[in-house]
């Protein structure tokens, strides 16, 4: 689209032409030059023949001839810079239309885009996001609410329930009785560390060991 709009192909199509023109032209212009130095130097050969032949007018006409050639290979020289600078100059050119066609078209898809999406469109957006992501947090809290039996707890006297119960683990956690353990014996230098008093035995004990004793009878 943009192509079209600008014209870009005809524009890059005429200036492929011309350098292949100016090409052509500059290839043309070589080949003459190499033909009239090959003439000069001819002449030359041809002065010095008649110098040798004693011919001074026909040697003097050779020079004439090949400084009028030398005239025509100088002005081929010149036209040969003359399409150089033109040649650099048109690629310079077509290098800066190209440049200049591509920010255009960059800046007519900024535009477009700019367009497409304009500050009010953004606004816009933002309010209906804002707006459904507040519906939706009614929704969540909606939904969240207890309803039937649990709706009709009174929170206050959960909370005195709670902290009831906590008294009372308090209070049974403060009534059981402190349990210590038993001290480590004392070791005196010197002294032979005191060993614990047996412990009596009981009833049951008494029985067994009577019984253990007429086994071994």
């Amino acid at each position: 689209m943009f192509t079209r709009i600008f014209g870009k192909p005809k524009q890059e199509t005429n200036a492929l032409s011309t350098l292949d023109k100016l090409n052509e032209t500059l290839e043309m212009l070589e080949k003459k030059e190499k033909v009239l130095l090959k003439k000069a130097a001819q002449e030359v050969e041809k002065a010095k023949e008649f110098t040798r032949a004693k011919n001074k007018r026909a040697a003097i006409q050779c020079l004439k001839r090949k400084r009028l050639y030398e005239q025509q290979v100088e002005q081929l020289g010149n036209f040969q810079l003359r399409i150089h600078d033109q040649m650099i100059m048109l690629e310079g050119a077509k290098a800066t239309t190209e440049t200049v066609d591509a920010l255009r078209t960059g800046a007519a898809a900024m535009k477009a885009m700019q367009k497409a999406t304009n500050i009010d469109d953004v606004d816009k957006t933002m309010d209906e996001i804002n707006e459904q992501t507040e519906n939706m947090k009614q929704i969540q809290e909606a939904l969240a609410t207890p309803i039937g039996a649990a709706a009709d707890f009174d929170e206050d006297e959960l909370e005195a329930e709670l902290e009831e119960l906590e008294g009372a683990e308090l209070e049974e956690q403060l009534l059981q009785p402190a349990t210590t353990a038993p001290a480590a014996p004392v070791h005196v230098p010197g002294r032979q560390p005191v060993r614990p008093a047996p412990q009596k035995n009981t009833a049951e004990e008494d029985e067994l060991a009577a019984l253990q004793a007429e086994m071994a009878l």
